[in-house]
């Protein structure tokens, strides 16, 4: 294998190690604000890694055009450096150019984030350059694990958290995998993890803080010189980072008054391109759980489960991915938005499963993150995650930890058992109960999903093109649920009113007026909707319902489409429900 072709394959593992951990770069990102994005924001800008390339060039442009967030342009920055390490002896050059280049993009760098990080890094390199053996590689990984831990008494916002940067925490789990392919080795489980897990939480005594204002990702193609326009924006707004393109400029900051800024930028250049998060909402839901769980509950994100709500449950998801066209994400951290407009534009789109080695590191940091683990796993008709994570635990799990459902079910059906479970675990008395629990939640948990068109069907393969035309010219929307032998069809209806007919008979023979339950309203491209005609009228035909609007699995809208909708719903207290049957 080429140096190259071995770099190739060392940023691809060092980039499923970040999709792994994201988790729990978000759950301790409280610098430069705590809006809990750092996991995200790597995700999102180095998810060109995942796939061979051959120019350089052209991939830094790509991720630094796809930047996110202060931790995504700054590694974006220290790539356009590192990716020239096309030799072993260039190495420590090629760090140390990435380093002057994240430098470069901050106004006021400071100690005890990435960029301390990369120094530590270079200095590591400049001891322990690399050999034949892969000892230096030991080296350099433990002194860059000392320099996260570091972190922590380096910012006043990190030593009042508890927690260490995770944006240095995020480069550190980067380039564990990276550094230990590039010196000729397979990649491993995180070794840093029991060191650096007592970081992991955030301290009982840190206060909560809210933040208004956003958070801006822009590029902008410059009319006037790159320093005019900086200096602008550093009165309007906090956290710059700026890298210059040719004749653009990718921007990133914080401010309270976006349109100021989009006015300013508007008198400099044009607006290429323009992202951004509330840091409001961002910050109102980052926080220390209220209640730890007495059994860690684990499951796939294809089963209608989002990154938020796998947080305030304190849920761990393992990913699918979505391609569309020819940019790759798993799934969490998909815009349905831009999933369904490219749909509904014939751009291409399929789906994938993580690779073997992203699925097992995330087995292996949520096993030694945890005493005991609940895997809720996507029916093993559906993927083959089922005999990844028994082959894993045969060989990982002596002591039985991690206990492995094979739940027989996708979609909304799974992501309600799942939210139930960790509902429940967070008021359990014992493990065991929440695995019967599950079970039981499995067994009465139903789902209905109603799609609008058979093309997509079609497109992904699951039935022929001819089917689908004429099913589509007949005006058949087909009724199906998930089953552990499959996607059953349950009935079929040609028109949307006779959607809402069947949706509305299988309630009432599925759920009792007196008794509570959750409902999980799945929606497409078509919540508006929902919203206005069908849950209104199930929350006055079943007042002790709980309604969840829940946008559906994106997973399951690949194959099934735009238009597409769904109910899923399972009564409080099942156990009690089974008895009294």
């Amino acid at each position: 294998m080429t140096m190259h072709e071995t770099l190739v394959s060392a940023l691809a593992a060092g980039y499923e190690k970040i999709v792994a951990w994201a988790d729990i770069l978000d759950r301790i990102n409280v610098y430069p604000v705590p809006d809990g994005d750092t996991g995200r924001n790597l995700v999102m800008t180095l998810s060109s890694l995942r796939h061979p390339w051959n120019d350089k060039e052209s991939l830094a442009r790509e991720i630094l055009l796809t930047a996110r967030g202060n931790s995504g342009n700054i590694a974006a920055r220290f790539l356009a450096g590192f990716l020239g390490c096309e030799d072993h002896l260039l190495m420590l050059a090629a760090v140390e150019s990435g380093r002057d280049l994240a430098y470069k993009a901050v106004p006021d760098p400071q100690p005890g984030t990435m960029l301390s990080f990369f120094d530590a890094f270079a200095e590591s390199l400049n001891r322990n350059p690399p050999r034949q053996n892969g000892a230096w590689a030991d080296a350099v990984i433990l002194d860059l694990e000392a320099s996260v831990k570091a972190t922590t008494q380096q910012l006043q916002e990190l030593r009042e958290a508890g927690v260490v940067d995770s944006g240095a925490l995020g480069m550190l789990v980067f380039f564990d995998p990276l550094l230990n392919i590039l010196a000729g080795r397979e990649a491993r489980g995180s070794e840093f993890t029991e060191e650096l897990k007592s970081f992991f939480n955030l301290s009982r005594t840190w206060k909560e803080q809210k933040f208004d204002g956003y958070c801006l990702d822009v590029v902008l193609k410059l009319g006037e010189e790159e320093e005019d326009v900086t200096r602008h924006l550093m009165a309007v707004g906090e956290s710059v980072v700026t890298t210059p393109d040719g004749n653009c400029l990718k921007l990133h900051l914080h401010t309270l008054d976006r349109e100021k800024v989009k006015q300013h930028l508007a008198e400099h250049g044009s607006i290429l391109t323009w992202a951004e998060d509330d840091l409001a909402e961002q910050s109102s839901h980052f926080g220390r759980p209220e209640k730890q769980p007495v059994l860690h509950v684990m499951t796939d994100a294809a089963g209608a489960m989002t990154r938020e709500t796998a947080r305030a449950l304190g849920i761990t998801l393992l990913n699918s991915y979505v391609t569309i066209g020819n940019r790759c994400l798993p799934e969490g951290y998909l815009n349905p938005s831009h999933l369904y407009e490219a749909m509904k534009a014939e751009i291409p789109v399929s789906t994938s499963q993580a690779s073997i080695a992203e699925r097992h590191e995330c087995y292996n940091k949520v096993l030694r993150l945890h005493g005991r683990v609940l895997y809720l796993c996507v029916g093993s008709f559906f993927t083959g995650n089922y005999s990844t994570v028994m082959g894993w635990k045969a060989e990982n799990d002596p002591e039985d930890r991690m206990i492995v459902i094979d739940t027989g079910s996708a979609s909304g059906k799974l992501g309600l058992a799942a939210r139930a479970t960790a509902e429940f675990s967070l008021s359990a008395g014992d493990p065991s109960e929440v695995v019967a629990f599950a079970r039981t939640a499995l067994r009465h948990a139903e789902e209905f999903i109603f799609l609008d068109r058979l093309q997509f069907l079609a497109v992904g393969g699951r039935m022929s093109k001819t089917g689908a035309f004429f099913g589509d010219l007949l005006r058949i929307k087909p009724i199906v649920s998930p089953y552990p032998d499959g996607v059953r069809k349950m009935g079929v209806a040609r028109s949307t009113k006779e959607q809402v007919k069947f949706a509305f008979r299988r309630l009432e023979q599925g759920l009792r007026r007196d008794r509570g339950a959750t409902l999980l309203l799945e929606y497409t491209d078509n919540r508006e909707w929902l919203e206005r005609e069908i849950k209104p009228e199930i929350e006055r035909r079943f007042p002790r319902v709980r309604i969840i609007l829940q946008v559906m699995s994106m997973t399951s809208a690949v194959h099934m489409g735009p238009g597409t909708w769904g109910v899923a719903f399972l009564p409080d207290n099942p156990g009690q429900a089974e008895s009294d049957a």
